[in-house]
């Protein structure tokens, strides 16, 4: 057990996508307070579904991601994860592109420095701050599902 805790908490950091500074230059976000509230609303049910269960809360991650990367969907292995975004440092990080890729998703492209914690059975087992990347295409929010290492 202690070996499968210790793969999961070095693995938060690619959860987080963790791996440096995030490129590009701060810009003022220019959303307006519909499109801010889709973003609330958007880590608002990831939450909601980690807490109702690992399976529901896999299911919203693989509906709700970008339709471009539909086959990167990860398995956290029973795990769910919770996300407290820091709203005060969302921004547009146009130059982004999903690790491994070289395309820029289609739409607008946000990051927002977040605390993860993983849980597995409702018990925290780690935490991580970090940066996620959200999308508002066609109006929509769109995540990038994250993915336990190891």
């Amino acid at each position: 057990m202690a070996e499968r805790v210790a793969v999961l908490l070095a693995s938060l950091a690619l959860v987080a996508g963790c791996g440096g500074p995030v490129a590009g230059s701060a810009k003022p976000v220019r959303l307006s307070d519909g499109d801010r509230a889709k973003f609330k609303e958007y880590y608002s049910q990831v939450n909601k579904a980690g807490d109702e269960s690992a399976s529901k809360q896999a299911q919203l991650l693989k509906d709700t991601q970008h339709p471009d990367f539909k086959q990167k969907t990860c398995d956290l292995r029973g795990a769910t994860i919770k996300v407290e975004p820091t709203w005060t440092t969302l921004r547009m990080d146009a130059d982004w592109a999903p690790p491994g890729e070289k395309a820029h998703p289609r739409g607008d492209v946000y990051v927002v420095a977040v605390t993860i914690t993983l849980r597995q059975e409702d018990q925290a087992i780690g935490s991580q701050i970090g940066s996620l990347h959200v999308v508002l295409l066609d109006d929509e929010v769109y995540g990038f599902a994250p993915c336990l290492g190891g």
